[in-house]
């Protein structure tokens, strides 16, 4: 259904409020005037009707005199011109008094008490007359009309409208300017909201206060507040992300000028061949902090959780590690994996996730072993990689656990050891080139994406063992597919460690 073009909502507004309220007063103007004219009609009715009820009585008093005395009284009470009356008194054979011309009969003929009101012609003009018959002892009847223009009481039903629309007039200037007033109030709460937004800039994303705003709109201004808050997160870690780029980069990138220049003002041959050695070292550094950088570019919230599917924890363990058997081979350290919960299991341990950044985890946590495990136990090093069902506060959770025999990690270092480009002092000792202290870190803002969590804790042989944990769906929720049956038939000899 498309929707009508953007309009005003003021004038919007107001067209729809005041075009009633005019509307309404219109008809209540139609309403009062149809009430006057019956309330006219009514009571000019029966004034008719009283004035020759009147000059009924008078004729019955007067008896035969009444051809004498009553022509004299109907003169006086029917002479006001301003009242333009009109009455004919006669007994059928002769006329007694006034106008012979006013017509005995006519149309729209009602009965009020004595007296037969009815409408007729006379003169052109159309009239409306009272009449009353006298009956008399010998004789016909005498017959008494009073009559008077119907345009008449059109006059008196006009003074009785405008005495009723004058009020009426005022009080729909002051409804228009009530209407007027409170539409510009409600919508003054939407005029603070534009000029909050306004003075909004890309470094002060503040949300906007909802004090003051009615509970119609505080919806918007809600979805508003969650629009910049996360706006503000996005170039919070944007911010960051170059802030740490900017940090990292310049120390190899300085390497690599450094000797690129020695090698390229060396005169010895020896020289030159180890700056060169040197130059591929600190671009080998460069490229793996890039890397990591743009891994945890990655892993800020919300960049990747629109890519998240549902995945077997357990077979990207597994995967993952056989990535990274000919690393471990080339420094003589046993890689192995382990299904701790039941050897016999060939259960997914299925969990929603982004496969990639999860991949990264296991991967920087395969990195983290490989650098530190054979310094300590050459020929003798072993990691293991495994995977177990856990339930923790009521919630099923998927481990996966990478434990090494290694040196492991000192005590006072083990708080700080999620930090960004944080090195523990132990790592210089190594002689190993422990990178930029990114790995870690990438770590735990995936497992942050993902809700999970990540902890160290001493190996029970000594070394490190870091426990990754993963929410994991319900049965009903993990149909298992084509690629899961294969994966499991390739996992299902491996139920001990054993090198991957």
């Amino acid at each position: 259904m498309p929707y009508p073009a953007a309009n005003s909502l003021r004038r919007t507004l107001l067209r729809r409020l005041a075009a009633p309220l005019s509307l309404l007063a219109l008809m209540s103007g139609l309403i009062a005037y149809w009430l006057a004219w019956q309330y006219t009609q009514h009571v000019v009715d029966r004034s008719l009707a009283d004035l020759a009820t009147a000059i009924s009585r008078q004729i019955q008093i007067d008896g035969p005199n009444a051809s004498v005395a009553v022509p004299p009284l109907a003169q006086a009470m029917f002479s006001d011109p301003v009242e333009e009356l009109v009455y004919r008194i006669s007994d059928g054979d002769r006329e007694i008094a006034g106008d012979s011309n006013l017509p005995l009969q006519g149309t729209n003929v009602r009965r009020m008490h004595f007296a037969y009101v009815f409408e007729t012609t006379h003169e052109g003009t159309t009239v409306r007359v009272a009449q009353v018959r006298v009956t008399q002892p010998t004789g016909n009847p005498i017959v008494v009309e009073v009559g008077q223009p119907v345009r008449h009481r059109f006059e008196i039903a006009a003074e009785f409208l405008v005495a009723i629309m004058m009020p009426l007039l005022l009080l729909l200037l002051a409804g228009w300017a009530i209407v007027w007033r409170v539409v510009n109030q409600q919508l003054n709460p939407l005029t603070d909201l534009a000029d909050s937004l306004n003075r909004q800039t890309h470094t002060s994303l503040e949300p906007v206060d909802e004090t003051y705003v009615p509970v119609e709109i505080r919806p918007l201004t809600g979805a508003l507040n969650a629009l910049l808050d996360r706006l503000k997160t996005a170039l919070d870690a944007q911010r960051k992300f170059i802030a740490d780029a900017a940090h990292q980069l310049r120390t190899p990138l300085t390497a690599v000028k450094l000797h690129a220049e020695q090698a390229a003002t060396s005169r010895d041959p020896q020289h030159t061949l180890a700056a060169v050695r040197e130059l591929r070292a600190a671009a080998d550094r460069a490229v793996r902090l890039s890397n990591q950088l743009l891994s945890l570019a990655r892993a800020e919230p919300g960049e990747q959780a629109a890519r998240f599917v549902n995945l077997d924890l357990a077979a990207l363990a597994f995967e993952t590690g056989a990535e990274w058997v000919p690393r471990a081979l080339a420094v003589h350290v046993d890689l192995g994996f382990q299904r701790l919960d039941d050897p016999s299991n060939d259960e997914p341990l299925m969990a929603r996730g982004n496969p990639v950044l999860l991949h990264e985890v296991i991967a920087n946590l395969l990195d983290n072993a490989l650098k530190y495990v054979p310094p300590a136990r050459y020929d003798g090093g072993r990691i293991t990689v495994a995977v177990s069902r856990a339930m923790s506060d009521g919630m099923e959770f998927g481990e996966i656990i990478v434990e090494d025999n290694g040196p492991g990690v000192p005590a006072n270092q083990q708080a700080d050891l999620f930090k960004r480009f944080f090195r523990g002092d132990g790592q210089r000792d190594t002689g190993v080139d422990g990178g930029a202290g990114l790995g870690l870190a990438i770590v735990h803002d995936i497992m942050a994406l993902h809700r999970g969590s990540v902890h160290y804790e001493d190996a029970p042989e000594g070394g490190a063992r870091f426990i990754v944990r993963v929410p994991l769906l319900h049965t009903a929720q993990t149909p298992h597919t084509d690629d899961d049956a294969r994966r499991q038939t390739k996992k299902k000899a491996l139920h001990a460690p054993a090198d991957l």
